[in-house]
């Protein structure tokens, strides 16, 4: 797997300059025996639009996981699980893939593994994608990051 400035480079490669998206990725310590748990957060200008883990965090300590492939039901796991259920490399792994994908597919590919909604965010945020698609998109999600995304996107054109 490759570092993750140059992963975050590659991907700020497609997103529209005109528009301060940021993402980040931290890994902090946890327990004794040398687990360590991602944090991944994505920034419009000063606002966090994407906290991973935080936003799926529910009180009580548990994690909450939508899985689009499965009816969008939600599955929950104790927090101290995280790690095993999402290492740093699982949100690396998705972004990756949609770097790889080609245009022509970025907005029909069913991207299997995400389980945070993050490509939707990706592809508000693409440069690539232009103004009738944007408007598509902006019609058919309810993601309040991806709507904030478009917003921008939409409104600097």
């Amino acid at each position: 797997m490759k570092r993750w400035s140059k992963l975050q480079k590659e991907l700020y490669l497609i997103i529209d300059p005109k528009i301060n998206f940021q993402i980040h990725c931290a890994t902090y310590r946890i327990g004794q025996y040398g687990n360590y748990l991602p944090r991944f957060w994505a920034t419009l200008g000063k606002d966090i639009i994407f906290d991973y883990p935080k936003q799926f965090v529910l009180p009580g300590q548990i994690m909450k996981y939508h899985i689009p492939q499965n009816n969008y039901e939600n599955i929950y796991y104790p927090y101290e699980d995280v790690y095993h259920i999402c290492g740093t490399s699982d949100i690396s792994d998705l972004i990756r893939e949609y770097i790889n994908t080609p245009v022509s597919e970025i907005l029909t590919k069913h991207f299997e593994h995400d389980r945070w909604e993050l490509t939707d965010i990706f592809r508000a945020a693409d440069r690539r994608i232009g103004q009738r698609r944007l408007r598509l998109l902006q019609n058919s999600s309810k993601n309040l990051a991806v709507q904030k995304i478009l917003a921008q996107r939409i409104k600097g054109d």
